[in-house]
């Protein structure tokens, strides 16, 4: 008989705090004129601040303390608490960066706010899931959180059909998802990720059922990366979005599926190891080559970045396929860097857009150097951190996923990631070569609101410090996902 119990509830705070603050924009929004709309921003703003403060108060020291609650369907510990934190850091500077472009649109609505907040808390449940359904349920709440943003501009065309090619794509992988779940429980009577692992060690599984329901997961993990072959949603998404949403949508759902990852395919289907390592490593290889190749091609910064995030994920991949906790902790590493590197480069986007132009081609990029030079530095260490050049923190992160690689004697594997790197270079130093080297196409003059200069600032210098200070954060990410139960 499954028993509740009251005290467990402090540890969901943080999650309870983020689900009622969200409910209280959404209500108060409804009562705030429409001159007045900068209070909707705070209370979302201040909503993230006071859920950080929640997980620090709750860690209260205990560094390594993992505690599973809810009848084990919730798990509290530090690669949780760190996720949980980027999440919440990286969708404030969504908030931040996006104020000024919302408003230009007539898009600075309650609605923005309350479904990030949505999504952000879906985000929180995958991260801190301790069996299938809680993995669902998050995931589900953050697709439909996220299918709702990409409509949200309703006079556009294209970003309607862009949410119905993502909602109908979508649909069909969580389908495949839940399908593979249904066969993973009838294999292993179990949905709880601790006891799912003990009965396929024990080999008391259906190995034949066990592994078509592999399968089925591995494509839905697939589908949530954007990791080819299904890949295909990603590009339209990115283009067709609002910028603002594709900024969301690009960075902090990435910590996310790192996480998902490791708590279904390590901690739960660990005795699976060699199957889910073969998906993955053709899946890596293949998003790697793609993501690279088809990137070069693209003239629209948006499908540009969309192609480059499709060789990230790959990259993503193969340290969680090295099956060690180096890996795991260079995979957490990567992601935390690239949700950071991929708000800043779309925050410049937002930079340069305004009302009535989108500044979504690589032509708008041209001579920005001479507009305003900072802000070229600003993309520059952008786009020279995402194509991985040192000392920019891009280039720390790639090394420490080819030593997690070569370390588990895939050699040839960390080769190929090198060999589409270099060939990922040419289309990140194509955009610094138009802002260098090239005459303005518009003389229109930059002038962000302070508090939208000062962040993106701090973003562009980020890529910097986290380089300098590489080695504190990676044994963030390596105490973290050693106290794993699994």
């Amino acid at each position: 008989m499954m028993e509740f119990n009251t005290s467990e509830l402090t540890l969901l705070i943080p999650e309870m705090l983020l689900l009622t603050m969200a409910c209280v924009v959404l209500v108060a929004d409804l009562f705030i004129p429409e001159q007045r709309r900068g209070i909707t921003y705070l209370l979302s703003i201040a909503t993230l601040v006071f859920t950080a403060i929640a997980i620090l108060r709750l860690h209260d020291g205990s560094a390594i303390a993992t505690t599973v609650i809810m009848n084990g369907a919730f798990v509290r510990d530090q690669l949780g608490d760190v996720l949980k934190l980027c999440i919440l850091g990286v969708t404030g500077i969504v908030f931040v960066y996006s104020k000024a472009y919302l408003r230009e649109r007539n898009l600075f609505k309650g609605e923005f706010y309350v479904l990030c907040l949505f999504a952000v808390l879906g985000m929180m449940v995958i991260v801190s899931s301790a069996n299938m359904l809680s993995v669902y349920l998050g995931i589900e709440l953050l697709a439909l959180s996220s299918y709702t943003l990409v409509a949200l501009n309703r006079d556009s065309g294209v970003a309607s059909e862009s949410a119905m090619k993502y909602f109908v794509l979508g649909a069909m992988a969580s389908g495949m998802l839940l399908y593979g779940i249904s066969m993973i429980y009838g294999a292993t009577g179990t949905i709880d990720f601790q006891t799912m692992s003990e009965v396929i060690a024990a080999g008391g599984a259906n190995g034949m059922i066990l592994s078509f329901g592999l399968v089925f997961v591995v494509i839905g993990l697939a589908f949530k990366f954007g990791a080819v072959p299904f890949h295909m949603w990603l590009p339209d998404v990115y283009e067709g979005a609002p910028t603002a949403v594709t900024l969301f949508i690009s960075s902090a759902p990435k910590l996310a599926a790192v996480a998902m990852a490791l708590r279904l395919l390590d901690f739960g289907l660990g005795g699976l190891f060699e199957h889910w390592q073969q998906m993955l490593i053709i899946m890596a290889v293949l998003s790697l080559m793609l993501g690279n190749v088809v990137a070069i091609a693209q003239t629209n910064i948006k499908r540009m970045l969309a192609y480059s995030t499709i060789a990230h994920v790959g990259f993503m991949l193969l340290g969680i396929l090295s099956g060690s906790e180096t890996g795991y902790a260079a995979a957490m590493f990567y992601a935390i860097t690239y949700a950071i590197m991929s708000a800043g480069a779309f925050g410049v986007v937002i930079l340069l857009s305004r009302a009535g132009f989108e500044a979504e081609t690589l032509d708008d990029f041209a001579g920005l150097n001479r507009r305003n030079p900072w802000y070229a530095f600003v993309m520059l260490s952008m786009m020279a951190s995402l194509a991985g050049i040192p000392p920019f923190v891009g280039f720390f992160a790639k090394l420490q996923i080819i030593n997690a690689v070569v370390d588990v004697n895939l050699t040839w594997l960390a080769i190929v990631a090198v060999i589409f790197s270099v060939i990922g270079v040419f289309y990140y130093l194509r955009i610094i070569k138009l802002m260098y080297m090239d005459e303005p196409t518009d003389e229109h003059p930059i002038s962000p609101r302070v508090d939208m200069a000062a962040v993106l600032s701090i973003n562009g210098a980020l890529q910097l410090l986290l380089s300098i200070f590489a080695g504190p954060l990676i044994a963030v990410c390596v105490i973290a996902v050693s106290g794993i139960p699994g």
